[in-house]
């Protein structure tokens, strides 16, 4: 009975490890200053085809807000950047050397103005385009 018991709680304790390996490598490994590349104060990663990537763009230019574009389907640069700081959808927008997953205007400005928000904030009440491709068109 030990042995079954040792058994299922080694077996959840690698799959927890397994599925959790991206948040764990962002825990341990601060993300990279790409900010400093740029002038802009937000670095807005998305694609063409992607509808919060849109309103993402039309919330940041009526508040008057500089941002640097990647659209991840064409620029090399801006794909691995992307990957870098594990995204997994889109819109991505690096702000003050935070990630902000999905459209999230609450947490833009505050990040804009505070500085930072805690990750759980940061992915509250977000709304993204989960593919990483294009729709099929047929």
């Amino acid at each position: 009975m030990k042995k079954l018991l040792w058994l299922t709680v080694s077996v959840a304790v690698i799959t927890a490890v397994y599925l959790g390996r991206g948040h764990i490598h962002a825990f341990l490994v601060q993300a990279p200053d790409f900010a400093a590349q740029h002038e802009e104060p937000v670095i807005l990663y998305g694609t063409s085809w992607c509808p919060y990537c849109d309103q993402t763009k039309v919330f940041l230019e009526r508040n008057e807000i500089p941002y640097y574009e990647y659209n991840i389907e064409v620029s090399s640069e801006g794909y691995h950047q992307y990957k870098q700081l594990n995204g997994q959808g889109t819109p991505l927008l690096l702000i003050n050397k935070q990630v902000i997953r999905g459209y999230n205007p609450p947490v833009i400005m505050e990040v804009l103005t505070k500085g930072s928000v805690t990750q759980t904030e940061a992915d509250s009440g977000k709304q993204s385009s989960l593919s990483l491709s294009p729709p099929d068109p047929s």
